[in-house]
């Protein structure tokens, strides 16, 4: 197997963001982004996913963290696309519902090609930290249209916005694992009956 790396640079007039990931990687993860719960998130993702990520990301904040969070994801996204090349032998699905306290949330993904999220997390309208609860979709939209990505994420229960975000990046981080990991038993065969993702 090759090894499933990647690094992606993209400055804008209101990011400038580098971003390194290993889809094989430990959960090793370095993220400065200057929204602490973003940077929380970011280690909560990598480390679930057993991502190895380095994230340097710098955005006019003085305006608030739109931009940063999302270009965050874009990137993320083109990282991933990018170290899964052909996509060749990967199990291609994953799901996991996942508990944090009173939260319960639901990822489903599929490797498609097809970059698309469909939220359904109802996550009150309060500020994080300097995070604004709310560019947790913001994130997960722009981060499953660059990685090509079908991408479902849906609380069953919760209440507590904490709890709500950080079970949501636990659980696609856990799922789009299970869809990256090499399936011996197709060797190097494109998993779709079309021959193409």
């Amino acid at each position: 197997m090759n090894q499933r790396t990647a690094i992606v640079e993209r400055t804008t007039n209101e990011t400038d963001i580098r971003i390194a990931v290993n889809l094989d990687g430990t959960g090793i993860v370095d993220a400065e982004t200057g929204i602490g719960f973003f940077d929380h998130m970011l280690a909560a993702f990598g480390r679930h996913g057993l991502f190895d990520l380095d994230v340097r990301a710098k955005g006019d904040l003085e305006v608030d963290g739109h931009h940063t969070v999302e270009d965050t994801g874009i990137v993320l996204g083109q990282a991933v696309a990018r170290a899964l090349g052909d996509k060749r032998g990967i199990a291609r699905f994953g799901s996991l519902a996942l508990p944090m306290d009173e939260a319960l949330v639901l990822a489903a993904v599929d490797i498609s090609g097809r970059g698309q999220l469909h939220w359904a997390v109802d996550v009150p309208c309060v500020m994080l930290g300097s995070f604004d609860a709310s560019l947790a979709k913001e994130f997960f939209i722009a981060f499953a249209a660059n990685a090509g990505l079908t991408l479902h994420v849906r609380s069953l229960a919760g209440e507590n916005a904490h709890h709500l975000v950080e079970a949501s990046f636990k659980a696609a981080a856990r799922a789009l694992r299970q869809a990256v990991e090499c399936d011996p038993r197709i060797g190097d065969a494109l998993p779709s009956t079309k021959g193409a993702l």
